[in-house]
């Protein structure tokens, strides 16, 4: 008798323990619901972060005394955590909500089986445990029409990209339903060139996709000019046209999990521009739902200000004053009404809440229109994250100088507007920021073309800016040549030069050809480097981490003082939030805490948290709550330079005229 080869047993034994881990999670979901009940009667919010940091440091130890890696074993169960409140969620709105509940759905969404919208409504329902009856549709209006008709009980419509920015269309969409948003959720967007079995990328001459893919994959595409781009309505119709043509040398844009749909295989994965691509979706329907107040919720509502100089910031001003957290500013032009705008905010409240009951009532006051979209729950878990010490990769001589720094400069006496009441202004050349003074400042990255270097300086002078931030050192080959070309070239239009330091050894390489430094936000816990910026006669902008706190962003500064540099500008580029796992939100109520706290001037970068439609929004709110500076990026690939360059002077102009 043969006797078994021993890989197979070994696969057998993993096969065996896979299916016993299977069981577990499973067992393990279903006493998460109980948990969920049990919070229902006892009206507890749905996480418990103290806890969860608690788990998951045990959870650490435990992993490592079993030779585990400890970011491994983080991950893990950060997973398994955001599974278990998305279900705590879904249950407790299907308990709020009896009256909604049913065995089976009937869903609207762009395109056919297999497109994005698809794909996000096929797991929204998976996540309630419901059939979903699909309806595809040709349009975002059709979507609408068949939920407000009655053919479908919800319509899915994609609202904004990670890579691409917001979905304009589906925003001037919402102005003329009476449809309510009932729910939100967020799919991974991974875009594949797919194909018939066999197609090789060499062979492709036509790619079908629409617009959307297209535009999240122009760096790929740009690599490829040959090819011959047909946009279709969805990317479920481009993959039927695939299969269609029976032909080698067609290709769609879509991801590989519709593409196994139509029998399409990926010939090129991972094309977005961005490594990181996700799309955020929201649910509509007839009927407006209740939420819980154990639910982290989420109200979006649309308003038209009056046409005053500062009527949108009296309205934030409004949410300031009630604790609203603002996710998200978006603006569309009123048709009819050349040169005014209605705008479009997602809050970080329940609509039943008392501090929102207020805030609307003011807002009615000060508003020419208002109405309120939905209030549902928020479905972004965000993580819940470890220090380095929890992690064990931080050594412990390090641990007790920094609890006692802390100590110290908990008050932090330079940074403050008490020590100094004579606001700080900072020079070079035609740049000058704080006191008065507002800087604009534009963000590109390094690259390889000099002779480009004269023209890009002078179109960006020209645009209104007096100082540029040059950032993507680490990417860049011979870095210390494009720097010396890229200063000379900026000096002959008066451009200040700002090096970025995203790397710590990047600092010597800034120093020798910046002007001023940048230390980017997550260099800004990095206390050796800050110690030696602090050391420096060179201005410095120090840009907050999306995970700090204000205290944390001026202690950081304080340290820069506390060396001799008193030639310190603070950037607030978003904090994290509940509502997107990547994007950052800038956060406008710090900017004017800080304002009142500090001397130090403090600017806004809208590179990270706003994309190019809600930039110069955000940017004049900023203004308007005197931030001492602006820096808007030029770095978006998908867009010519010329037009972001356009861009940007038109907001300058307004703001500088504001």
């Amino acid at each position: 008798m043969t006797k078994p080869h021993p890989l197979n047993q070994t696969r057998e034994q993993i096969t065996a323990l896979d299916n016993e881990l299977l069981a577990l999670l499973a067992k393990r979901r279903d006493l998460s619901l109980d948990v969920a009940r049990s919070k229902e009667v006892d009206i507890r919010p749905i996480r418990d972060t103290q806890r969860e940091k608690e788990l998951l440091a045990r959870l650490v130890k435990q992993g490592r005394e079993q030779g585990l890696d400890a970011h491994y074993v983080l991950s893990l169960y950060q997973n398994i955590i955001e599974d278990s409140v998305l279900n705590q969620q879904a249950y407790l709105q299907s308990r709020a909500n009896p009256d909604l509940q049913k065995q089976q759905y009937n869903i609207a969404y762009l395109g056919a089986r297999g497109s994005y919208s698809y794909l996000a409504a096929t797991r929204y329902c998976e996540r309630r445990q419901v059939d979903m009856q699909d309806l595809g549709c040709k349009s975002f209006d059709e979507i609408v029409q068949a939920v407000e008709s009655g053919h479908a009980d919800y319509g899915f419509l994609p609202i904004e990209n990670t890579s691409s920015g917001s979905i304009n269309e589906v925003y001037d969409v919402l102005q003329h339903t009476s449809l309510a948003i009932v729910g939100e959720t967020t799919i991974e967007v991974g875009h594949c060139l797919l194909g018939h079995s066999g197609a090789q990328l060499k062979q492709i001459k036509t790619v079908y996709a629409h617009p959307q893919p297209i535009s999240q994959c122009s760096r790929f595409l740009s690599q490829h000019p040959d090819l011959k781009l047909e946009y279709c309505s969805s990317s479920a119709e481009a993959m039927e046209r695939v299969l269609d043509s029976n032909d080698l040398t067609v290709a769609a844009i879509g991801s590989a999990e519709g593409g196994a749909l139509y029998q399409l295989e990926a010939i090129e994965k991972e094309l977005a521009n961005q490594k990181v691509n996700q799309s955020r979706f929201i649910v509509v329907a007839r009927k407006a739902i209740a939420v819980p107040e154990q639910l982290p919720a989420k109200s979006t509502l649309i308003m038209a200000t009056g046409q005053k100089p500062g009527a949108l910031v009296e309205a934030l001003l409004i949410l300031k004053a009630h604790n609203l957290n603002m996710s998200k500013l978006e603006s569309r032009p009123i048709p009819g009404t050349p040169w005014e705008e209605m705008f479009y905010l997602d809050l970080d409240a329940n609509l039943s809440s008392e501090a929102m009951q207020k805030a609307l009532k003011e807002l009615e006051r000060i508003t020419r229109f208002i109405k309120v979209l939905g209030c549902y729950p928020c479905e972004t878990v965000n993580p819940t994250q470890l220090s380095n010490s929890q992690l064990m990769i931080e050594p412990s001589t390090s641990r007790a100088p920094e609890l006692n720094t802390k100590q110290n400069n908990e008050t932090h006496p330079r940074a403050s507007l008490r020590q100094k009441n004579q606001l700080t202004q900072v020079k070079h050349g035609r740049l000058s920021v704080g006191d008065g003074q507002f800087g604009a400042l534009a963000q590109i990255e390094l690259n390889t073309d000099i002779q480009t270097y004269g023209q890009t300086a002078k179109q960006i002078k020209e645009a209104g800016f007096q100082a540029v931030v040059i950032t993507g050192l680490n990417n860049a080959q011979h870095p210390n040549q494009l720097l010396d070309e890229m200063k000379r070239a900026l000096h002959q239009f008066d451009l200040s030069c700002v090096v970025e330091v995203e790397y710590e050894t990047e600092l010597k390489l800034a120093t020798d050809h910046g002007d001023l430094l940048l230390i980017c936000g997550k260099q800004m816990h990095n206390r050796p480097l800050l110690k030696k910026v602090g050391s420096l006669h060179i201005p410095v902008i120090l840009e907050r981490n999306t995970m700090a706190s204000i205290d944390e962003l001026l202690d950081a500064a304080e340290l820069i003082l506390s060396k001799g540099n008193q030639q310190v500008i603070l950037c607030e580029a978003g904090v994290r939030t509940f509502n997107e796992t990547l994007k950052p939100t800038l956060d406008l109520a710090g900017l004017v805490n800080i304002k009142s706290l500090s001397h130090l001037p403090i600017i806004v970068n809208t590179s990270y948290a706003c994309n190019a439609t809600d930039a110069p929004v955000q940017a004049a709110a900023a203004k308007q709550l005197n931030a001492d500076g602006l820096i808007i990026s030029l770095m978006d690939e998908s867009t010519l330079l010329d037009e972001q360059l356009l861009t940007a002077s038109r907001c300058l102009g307004e703001i500088y005229r504001a």
